[in-house]
């Protein structure tokens, strides 16, 4: 029978299946690209064809233009499509908006490339699907046993209790620009919060992108246009680098905010000046890394960027074979 390193296996470019002549998530400019989100570091521009979901597509013209690739071919969950043998699918990642597992098959084995994902409830994108597999491939962004987020509910409601203590401040929180700002839009609308939220403008495409796909954010209002002193016991959703420049002061004694799950290490929030952390996270914790491991109980893991030393180290406790591929190109901005 064929191993599976001979239908994927780590190029300079990314994760190549030589049978079927593409890329997962490439790096660098190629000829096929199989795209799992629109994340920068996932979803690259200069690829000569990208197939992904057609929310993907959708995020990744919004942020590189007309013009980002060649051509592209929207693939919807489920549905698969065939180049010489390798059969390719994609299902839901739970990640973002259009996030997706690559699913290859060939000459009778499974192997599913996971992307990021998480395993929580998220209201802006369709959940994590697991798929029996002969070989799963994962991220281990937060693979180390201190990494368990608290729930979601919780932590927005840590975000409104601190606005009713302190309704003469503007709460303004850290929020990277795709998935994360529309997740806590919507995880407050939930909560109950239906004033308007105060939206920086280097937010606003992403917003349209979710709204063009269905996805209610409600009330939005621009926060660029705020004077010095302004909305007070408003709650304003701006990029992490923009909450510690000057153009947060302008706000009434604002309180600084961050939702990622970095925030679970004190010393993090402490160094980024962060007076109210909020542990939100678009990545699996330890728990749902080990836990998907465990439902899905493949024949081999390879750890593709993160902590991998610990979760190999489990996988092997576990009885399961596991290795790193030491991808080069993936950064854990986006938590």
């Amino acid at each position: 029978m064929i191993r599976p390193e001979a239908i994927l296996c780590p190029k300079p470019a990314g994760l190549y299946c030589a049978s079927g002549d593409f890329y997962v998530d490439p790096v660098r400019p190629v000829a096929r690209a199989v795209i799992t989100h629109g994340h920068g570091d996932h979803a690259r521009p200069g690829h000569d064809l990208v197939m992904a979901t057609s929310e993907t597509l959708a995020i990744m013209e919004a942020r590189y233009g007309l013009g980002y690739a060649g051509a592209v071919r929207p693939l919807a969950y489920g549905e698969t499509v065939s180049r010489d043998g390798v059969e390719v699918s994609l299902v839901p990642a739970g990640h973002v908006l259009g996030s997706a597992q690559v699913v290859v098959r060939h000459r009778g084995l499974t192997l599913v490339v996971s992307g990021d994902y998480k395993r929580r409830r998220d209201p802006t994108c369709a959940p994590f699907e697991p798929v029996p597999c002969d070989v799963f491939i994962t991220e281990a962004t937060f693979g180390l046993p201190v990494f368990r987020h608290p729930s979601d509910a919780g932590e927005i409601e840590k975000l409104l209790g601190s606005v009713r203590q302190f309704p003469e401040r503007t709460h303004v929180v850290g929020v990277y620009a795709l998935g994360k700002a529309q997740r806590v839009t919507c995880l407050l609308r939930e909560a109950g919060w239906s004033a308007p939220i105060h939206v920086h403008g280097a937010l606003e495409s992403m917003n349209e992108v979710y709204r063009r796909f269905d996805v209610d954010l409600g009330p939005l209002e621009p926060a660029t246009d705020a004077g010095r002193k302004a909305l007070p016991g408003a709650i304003v959703i701006a990029p992490p680098a923009a909450v510690s420049t000057l153009w947060a002061r302008r706000f009434a004694d604002p309180v600084d905010a961050f939702a990622s799950g970095w925030m679970r290490i004190r010393a993090r929030a402490r160094q980024r000046g962060v007076e109210l952390p909020l542990v939100i996270s678009d990545h699996a914790d330890w728990d749902e890394l080990t836990g998907t491991i465990d439902e899905i109980r493949p024949g081999e893991v390879w750890i593709t960027h993160g902590r991998e030393e610990a979760l190999g180290r489990w996988c092997e406790l576990a009885g399961i074979p596991a290795r790193a591929l030491a991808l080069v190109g993936y950064e854990d901005e986006d938590v």
